[in-house]
């Protein structure tokens, strides 16, 4: 007991080490919603130690007249339109602000230097609204953290004048077609003018140190208080009436990241397996043949505190994915999920799983393989490998990650010209 209060200890002196520090965070991702980030888990880490404004995403013309958004995007466009206070403090050092200025659309200008000149007047007006949040909170001396918004906060270095500038790449947004049409020439000078360059994946950090060599890998987390394999879950009503085995999967359902046809040929050769989808669909998922085969059970999208019950009543879980510029270096946070349920665990040999996942789950590269694969996860599950995932899946805590972000950010100060 004495050995892990020192430990505890030792690591939360590491974490607070940056005294008189305090953090911005700029995003595609906002703070207020039922998923969890990596900007989001790690302000909120940082905010046990350090004072913490993450300033959610500022809606464009387009999103404004759009009806379809999200209730996230809604409530904030409604904030907007009856001008309510847009600084919101989420705990005793985390704030969040929605930004009211609107951003003009004009990913659509096909010249990225005719672009280049309107985003600026995009980054001034944002700016001016982080500068109004950061002088209202009274934050000194702060470390400005950029999670991919590479357009509405390419110049906000020079704006905002932060003491460190850092950009956190944990996702290859490049191979969309909205991010690649600019971003192909933007996004390298971006990584280049950063102080560092944090990476939730070993070949996320190889790819950038070609450009910026103070890259560091500072892995990826998972809530491990959330997902507790030691804690019961009562069944979910959905799974009740099936029958075993279930295999199972959580996330976004893609035909960019998941492979269909491979979820039909599983369910095809394998009838007497109950195939469970968590997640929303995009249109090729509503189309596939998926909906036509009785053994496969389209759920929905579900909050992440539902998710623990779900995973931890399927008998395999399973990553399904394509292997391609978007997922091969991508860090799926699922996999630990899955793992601190001590779940078995059958994916797609991406490079990440194959660096970061080997000897805890069982990769594969087509269907035969996948069948295969999950039969030999039932037969070997164990009570003794369920711990050992466990073990494994929280060695990637938040506070692990967070305590990386740190070192990566020390190592700027130490080069710095004295």
């Amino acid at each position: 007991m004495e050995e892990l209060v020192l430990k505890n200890s030792a690591a939360k002196e590491e974490l607070s080490m940056l005294e008189g520090t305090s953090f911005v965070f700029v995003s595609l991702q906002r703070i207020n919603t039922d998923r969890e980030s990596t900007s989001t888990s790690i302000a909120r880490e940082l905010s046990k130690y350090y004072k913490v404004l993450y300033i959610n995403p500022p809606i464009d013309r387009k999103t404004l007249l759009s009806k379809k958004h999200d209730r996230y995007i809604s409530s904030h466009i409604e904030e907007i339109r009856n001008k309510e206070k847009s600084l919101v403090k989420l705990n005793d050092n985390l704030w969040m602000y929605n930004p009211h200025s609107i951003m003009e659309s004009i990913n659509w200008v096909p010249s990225t230097k005719i672009f280049s000149l309107l985003n600026r007047v995009n980054n001034q007006r944002f700016a001016r609204e982080i500068q109004l949040a950061i002088d209202q909170l009274g934050l000194q001396n702060f470390i400005l953290i950029n999670d991919k918004d590479m357009f509405r906060s390419f110049h906000l270095k020079e704006y905002l004048n932060p003491k460190y500038y850092i950009y956190l790449y944990r996702d290859y947004t490049l191979a969309y077609s909205y991010w690649k049409k600019h971003g192909t020439v933007l996004e390298p000078s971006l990584i280049r003018k950063a102080d560092a360059v944090v990476c939730n994946s070993h070949g996320f950090k190889h790819l950038t140190e070609q450009i910026n060599p103070h890259s560091y890998f500072i892995g990826n987390g998972c809530n491990t208080v959330l997902f507790n394999g030691n804690h019961r879950w009562e069944k979910p009503r959905e799974l009740q009436a099936m029958n075993r085995p279930i295999v199972g999967y959580c996330g976004a359902l893609t035909k960019r990241r998941l492979n269909i046809q491979l979820l039909v040929r599983i369910a095809e050769l394998r009838p007497d397996w109950n195939l469970v989808l968590i997640g929303t669909e995009c249109e090729e998922f509503q189309k596939s043949a998926l909906h036509q085969l009785p053994n496969v059970h389209f759920l929905g999208q579900k909050n992440t505190k539902e998710l623990p019950a779900y995973i931890q009543h399927f008998d395999v879980c399973i990553n399904p994915q394509l292997i391609n510029d978007l997922t091969n270096d991508n860090y799926p946070l699922k996999i630990d999920e899955y793992l601190a349920m001590g779940k078995p665990v059958v994916a797609t040999a991406t490079k990440t799983m194959r660096e970061i996942f080997y000897g805890y789950t069982y990769l594969c590269e087509d269907a035969e393989s996948y069948i295969r694969n999950i039969e030999k996860a039932i037969a070997e599950d164990s009570e003794d490998w369920q711990e050992a995932r466990i073990r494994f899946a929280r060695t990637h805590s938040w506070e692990n990650v967070t305590r990386e972000f740190i070192h990566a950010i020390r190592e700027i100060g130490a080069r710095a010209p004295m």
